[in-house]
């Protein structure tokens, strides 16, 4: 396979990676995979959440897919595939993990307007604490806020912290 071809599928693996993120995020997480995720939505108390275990479930077909593609002999996309779900893996944890929920402390400030429209959207997620709900299930893909919020409010509160509505802190319209 030549690079180009090979980067062609890389690329287009993280981009579909959006998709069975969202996909995975509804209706597994939030489904019946909901006693892991329940931990997410909750305030952490230590450095480990019982829904880091996705990260390690998430991880192993990249990794069946790089053994299968460098080790193994098979078709030589399953390595480009394979790195390209570790990619999404590493710009997930990245926005989620260290800029969105701070897991590892930054003096990063979202100041674009997409930087600002994810983590808003997805803080705006977290405001519901119940398995359903809330809105928001993509990450480098979201709703305006402005619709996030009304969407929200059309619920009316099944299961919203009190006051989790108004812009987070940090995020508000200058």
């Amino acid at each position: 396979m030549t690079w180009p071809v090979g980067i062609l599928l890389f690329l287009g693996t993280v981009l579909a990676m959006e998709g069975v993120a969202y996909a995975a995020h509804r209706w597994v997480m939030h489904g019946f995979g909901w006693f892991l995720h329940r931990s997410h939505h909750r305030p952490r108390t230590g450095a480990w959440e019982l829904n880091d275990l996705y990260a390690v479930i998430f991880a192993v077909p990249s990794i069946m897919l790089l053994y299968a593609g460098v080790q193994a002999g098979w078709w030589p996309g399953c390595t480009w595939i394979g790195a390209g779900i570790a990619g999404y893996g590493a710009i997930y944890f990245g926005f989620h993990d260290v800029i969105v929920h701070g897991r590892i402390p930054t003096r990063y400030l979202p100041r674009s307007s997409y930087m600002r429209r994810i983590v808003q959207a997805h803080r705006l997620h977290h405001v519901v604490e119940s398995k359903g709900g809330t809105v928001s299930f993509g990450f480098l893909v979201a709703p305006r806020p402005d619709v996030l919020k009304a969407e929200l409010k059309r619920r009316r509160g099944g299961g919203e912290r009190a006051g989790a509505i108004r812009a987070p802190a940090g995020l508000a319209k200058r």
